[in-house]
C-alpha cells in the first residue's frame, strides 16, 4: 500500500515508519524539518517537506495514497486551542479532495469527552471513508515533563492522581496498534480503538518511577483544577491550553475516561512502566 504518515520522526511515527517499511509498504513521511530528509530516506521512506497547517501541501501529500495516518500535536504556547480543531478540518478536506479511503487518526482516550475542542467529530463529515480513532492513554514519556516537579517538589501534582486508574501507554505500542489498523480490513465509517500498555493507579505509577530514580514513596497527589491551571500558566503554558489540559485531567479523575475504556478494553501492549522507568532513571540523573 501507499501510506502517508504525519508526525515526522517523533516517538510514534518513527517506529511506525520502521514497521510499515519492513512490511513492504510504500511510505511517505511528512515533516516540517528539511534536515530530517536524509534520515527519513535512510529508513526506506519518502520525505514530504511541509506543514499540516498548509491545506494545499496536505492535498498534494495525500494524493495517490491508499491510507493516511493523521496526528495533531498540541501547541502548548498557543492562545487559540481551536487551531487543534482546524488541523482536523484540514485533514478532512485533504482526505475528501484526494479520495483517500482509509484513515487512522490519533486522538486520545478522552477526546470524545472534551467540550472546548471536538477533534473526532470533524470526521463525521466524510462519506465512504473508513476512519479509526486511535485513543491512547497518557504516554510514559509524559514523565519527562515532570522531572523538575519530582526533583524539586518531591512529588507529582495534577488534578488527577492517587487511586485514579490510568491506562498508561508506550509510544512503541501505539505505533504497533496503528500498523495493525492500517493493515486490517476496514469497514466504511467511524470506529475507535483504545491503546494501553499497562493499567495502574497513579499511586502505583509514582511508586515505580520513584523507586527507579531513588525517591522511594514518591506520591502523586490531586490538586484543585484551578490550582493546576495556575501552575501550568506559570511554566509558560498559555491560559487556553492550560484550561484544556485541566479539562482532560478532570475526565481522568472523575471516572468518565475510564467508562468507555472499560467497555472497549484493549489487549495491553508489551512495554511496561518498569521497562520505561529504567531508561527514565538514567536520563533523570543525567539531566
Amino acid at each position: 500500500m501507499k501510506i502517508v504518515l504525519t508526525g515526522s520522526l517523533g516517538n510514534i511515527s518513527k517506529p511506525l515508519t520502521e514497521i510499515l517499511v519492513k512490511e513492504g509498504h510504500q511510505v511517505t513521511l511528512i515533516t516540517t524539518d528539511a534536515n530530517k530528509q536524509a534520515a527519513i530516506q535512510a529508513m526506506g521512506a519518502q520525505p514530504a517537506i511541509g506543514s499540516i497547517t498548509d491545506p494545499s501541501f496536505l492535498v498534494k501529500a495525500f494524493t495517490g495514497a491508499d491510507a493516511v495516518y493523521c496526528m495533531n500535536p498540541l501547541d502548548f504556547t498557543s492562545r487559540d486551542v481551536s487551531t487543534w480543531d482546524r488541523n482536523m478540518d484540514r485533514y478532512v478536506h485533504a482526505i475528501r479532495e484526494t479520495g483517500v479511503k482509509r484513515a487512522v487518526v490519533l486522538t486520545g482516550w478522552i477526546a470524545h469527552l472534551l467540550h472546548s475542542v471536538q477533534p473526532e467529530k470533524k470526521f463525521e463529515a466524510l462519506n465512504g471513508v473508513s476512519v479509526t480513532f486511535v485513543r491512547p492513554g497518557p504516554f510514559y514519556s509524559n514523565f519527562y515533563h515532570l522531572k523538575d516537579m519530582i526533583r524539586h517538589q518531591g512529588m507529582i501534582m495534577s488534578n488527577y492522581g492517587g487511586e485514579d486508574m490510568v491506562a498508561f501507554v508506550a509510544p512503541e505500542d501505539i505505533a504497533a496498534a496503528i500498523a495493525e489498523e492500517l493493515n486490517a480490513p476496514a469497514a466504511v465509517g467511524l470506529k475507535a480503538r483504545y491503546v494501553a500498555s499497562e493499567e495502574l493507579t497513579c499511586t502505583q505509577a509514582a511508586q515505580i518511577i520513584g523507586e527507579a530514580v531513588g525517591i522511594p514513596g514518591l506520591q502523586w497527589i490531586t490538586l484543585p483544577g484551578e490550582q493546576v491551571k495556575q501552575g501550568l500558566e506559570a511554566t509558560g503554558v498559555s491560559p487556553e491550553v492550560a484550561g484544556l489540559l485541566v479539562e482532560m485531567q478532570e475526565n481522568m479523575h472523575n471516572g468518565k475516561a475510564q467508562e468507555d475504556y472499560y467497555l472497549n478494553r484493549p489487549a495491553l501492549g508489551k512495554r511496561k512502566l518498569k521497562d520505561f522507568a529504567r531508561e527514565y532513571a538514567a536520563w533523570y540523573h543525567q539531566n
